[in-house]
């Protein structure tokens, strides 16, 4: 069976934009959910952030993937869950040159991506599970466009804002994306002084609060 779904209205632009301007890492200081894991960037550096169009296959057949590629709107980020298969590729250079012809920022696939050399001189970002020349079929099985999906252990909802980097990967409800751009933003902002600190001979225990956590486990705080 083929189930197709309209995406979300994307985020506002400017909600989008506040994330780019920080690092997925900077995030990772602050949460453990939301990290899909086992994944790689084809190539570094790369950078995109984008609302999640989501594609779920079965193991062989990427049928589904052609129509999701065809629903791609500037901006938006191709996510495909392959059904736990991770030796079989279900996009390469074709796909990447489309989705970006329709202006999608990057892909997050659950499998193997193939045609490295063509995806990479492209410029087209795509997170992977590593490679395979092993690639799925146009057979017309079954599929599901803009349904929930899961990748390396997170579930992804259509419309989730994808936030990556060449450090990794998060993705991001909506809702909080806004908030969270503000608290990252604002953490990095402190990040100058701190150096300025540590440069006049400030330790990096004391500035942290790491020494007073230390000192308070040791009995001594």
């Amino acid at each position: 069976m083929f189930v197709e779904n309209h995406a979300p209205a994307p985020p506002p632009a400017h909600v989008l934009g506040a994330l780019a301007r920080t690092s997925v890492s900077t995030l990772g200081h602050l949460t453990d959910f939301g990290f899909p894991t086992g994944l790689t960037p084809l190539y570094r550096p790369l950078a995109f952030v984008g609302p999640a169009v989501t594609v779920k296959i079965p193991h062989i057949d990427h049928t589904a993937v052609h129509i999701a590629i065809d629903s791609l709107r500037p901006g938006d980020v191709l996510v495909i869950d392959q059904s736990g298969d991770d030796t079989r590729s279900c996009f390469g250079g074709m796909g990447s040159y489309a989705a970006q012809a329709k202006g999608a920022v990057g892909a997050v696939l659950s499998g193997p991506v193939n045609d490295v050399r063509e995806v990479t001189e492209l410029g087209f970002p795509v997170y992977s599970r590593g490679t395979a020349a092993h690639t799925t079929r146009l057979l017309g099985l079954e599929g599901s466009v803009n349904v929930p999906v899961s990748i390396g252990g997170a579930v992804i909802r259509p419309g989730d804002i994808v936030f990556a980097d060449s450090d990794g990967l998060a993705v991001l409800p909506p809702g909080s994306a806004e908030d969270l751009a503000a608290l990252l933003a604002e953490k990095e902002a402190a990040e100058p002084e701190q150096k300025r600190r540590i440069d006049a001979g400030a330790s990096l225990a004391d500035l942290s609060g790491a020494r007073a956590l230390f000192e308070r486990a040791a009995g001594r705080g």
